[in-house]
């Protein structure tokens, strides 16, 4: 007990003086002397090891080996090695050498030989301590041999005491290879990303260089030949020669623009599949004219064959012809005058019995690409030569777009080209069957009768004066009566004000001052008068993206005519409406 009455540790000394003959003490001396400061050191170190050894501990199974080194002794206490270790590392553990000798005779074993000095410097108990001084855990990479040849490893230092200069060190090898080669793929990932995204960049810079060439091409054209056109209205042969010209560089303004949409609706996941029963033959139908009177009157001899059996089937036919429509447009364009393009399509049935495979084949004579192009094919932007080389219009979105659409179809393509010589592109698609009782009732659902429509009134809420006036023109020419509201809510109170069912339909574009089409719909949808309120309503919007069709139903719409009109379109939606 000390003076202020508590307890200190002391040391009790016992010292013989004389002992008999028998060997046994006679006089001893015996001392006492306080040592509390120095004991309670000691234990305080002690316990900190301690908690710094059951924070291991619990760490042991990650590590293959782990020791406890003594700084001030070069000694080590081995803790852990991993059962499937090196014999040899098993051997060098057993010889009880000091930590630095252990360290050096391992490392020399083990380590590869690029990272042998470097790891050689942690048998130095100053580099050690100089290390632990600064920071209390530390950790290095290096490659280690092992059963399975080199392997990335890590030493891990940590420190378990508290002392001015660090004695008391956990040190611990650990197999971090499957995280290193899991890091080594990310950036490698993440560096091909960035080779791609550069790609792209470039890619866009270009066709955006280009797209201001090819975009002023057919404007400059459309708006020379519109001059031209005002100053020989008298001349009839004149005129009508410069609005054929005017149409064709209409025509290819739209396709820039009709490629460009439709590159970015594919890319936004926006691009469904929509298979509908449908007539072989009237795809075929559809496409083969525009390009027979196109190549007669380039001088290219045109030839197709259509050996269907399997004529009645389930298909997207609007993503069929875009396909069709772009590959056959290559054609047109990349065969000179006094070539050829030939167009095959056969069908094989499935081993079921449930699907018919159509072949198509499209061959041409044309210029063809280079061994070195054919691997950029289907990127987007991507053309071989510009306009201003080819002397072909174009964005490069063509392939790039066919490819997508063909993927969405779950369809194959596949192109041979060779320069000079000419393309040959191979489609495969396969199509569902349309049961005989779904034929009968598509023949009914095709047949358009447009008598009756003659005399039917039509409110056209559009607010752009232009495209009223080329609305109201194009419906006057079937026959419909047509009055014009130039927004939403006029349109609405339009309605509101008619006699009952003075208006038979409704055209509502979409955006619209003070109601858009979505809210007037929603307004005309709640109206107390159940006639007007269930009037039919079609979207006849510039807003062509499958996710406005869907808001368009949501709202209440009846159907979805895009701009610029289609007549046959707006008919068949018309007359399916009014039925």
């Amino acid at each position: 007990m000390n003076a202020t009455g508590g307890y200190d540790w002391t040391d009790m000394v016992i010292m013989k003086f004389t002992e008999n003959e028998d060997d046994r003490p006679v006089n001893i001396a015996v001392g006492y002397y306080n040592t509390d400061d120095e004991m309670r050191q000691r234990l305080e170190n002690e316990r900190i090891i301690k908690r710094d050894f059951n924070a291991i501990k619990g760490l042991a199974n990650e590590y293959d080996t782990l020791y406890f080194v003594d700084l001030n002794e070069d000694s080590y206490s081995l803790y852990y090695l991993r059962d499937n270790s090196p014999e040899d590392a098993k051997k060098v553990a057993d010889e009880k050498d000091p930590f630095s000798i252990y360290h050096e005779k391992t490392m020399r074993m083990f380590a590869h030989p690029d990272y042998l000095q470097e790891m050689l410097k942690y048998a130095d108990m100053d580099c050690i301590r100089e290390i632990l001084g600064k920071q209390n855990k530390y950790t290095h990479r290096f490659l280690c041999d092992s059963n399975f040849g080199y392997r990335w490893c890590e030493i891990v230092m940590i420190r378990l005491d508290e002392e001015e200069v660090p004695t008391s060190v956990a040190i611990g090898y650990i197999d971090v290879n499957d995280e290193v080669k899991k890091e080594e793929s990310r950036k490698s990932e993440l560096e091909d990303a960035l080779l791609k995204a550069e790609a792209a960049n470039r890619a866009k810079s270009a066709f955006l260089f280009n797209m201001s060439h090819d975009i002023r091409t057919p404007m400059n054209a459309i708006m020379g030949f519109t001059d031209l056109l005002k100053k020989n209205l008298d001349n009839e042969e004149l005129a009508k020669d410069y609005i054929k010209k005017i149409q064709i560089s209409n025509s290819f303004l739209m396709d820039i623009i009709n490629n460009v949409l439709d590159l970015a609706r594919i890319e936004s996941g926006k691009e469904v599949l929509e298979e509908e029963p449908c007539l072989s033959a009237d795809v075929c139908g559809q496409i083969i004219p525009i390009f027979e009177a196109q190549m007669k009157e380039k001088g290219i001899d045109f030839r197709y064959y259509v050996d269907v059996e399997n004529d009645y089937v389930y298909a997207d036919a609007t993503k069929l012809r875009k396909v069709l429509l772009n590959i056959l447009s290559n054609a047109y364009k990349y065969t000179n005058p006094g070539g050829s393009v030939t167009m095959r399509v056969k069908d094989t049935l499935s081993a079921d019995g449930n699907y018919a495979i159509y072949r198509t084949e499209i061959e041409d004579t044309g210029i063809g690409v280079s061994e070195e192009y054919k691997k950029h094919l289907f990127e987007d932007f991507s053309r071989e030569h510009t306009s201003t080389e080819s002397r072909v219009n174009g964005t490069g979105l063509g392939l790039s777009i066919v490819k997508k659409l063909v993927d969405i179809m779950n369809g194959s393509i596949s192109i041979e080209s060779e320069q000079g010589r000419g393309t040959k592109v191979t489609l495969e698609f396969p199509h569902r069957l349309v049961k005989e009782e779904k034929k009968a009732e598509k023949e009914v659902n095709d047949f358009t009768d447009v008598s009756n429509l003659a005399g039917k009134r039509i409110l056209l809420a559009e607010d752009n004066e232009l495209n009223a006036e080329i609305a109201i023109a194009v419906l006057s020419e079937i026959g419909f009566e047509i009055d014009h509201a130039l927004d939403g809510k006029l349109c609405v109170d339009m309605l509101n004000k008619s006699e009952d069912k003075y208006y038979d339909l409704i055209l509502m574009d979409i955006q619209m001052p003070n109601l858009n089409g979505y809210e007037a719909t929603r307004a005309i949808r709640s109206l107390n008068d159940k006639n007007k309120a269930d009037i039919p309503i079609l979207a006849m919007t510039a807003n062509a993206f499958e996710e406005d069709k869907k808001n368009a139903f949501e709202a209440g719409m009846n159907g979805h005519i895009a701009k610029p009109i289609n007549v046959d379109d707006l008919i068949k939606q018309v007359t399916k409406v009014l039925k």
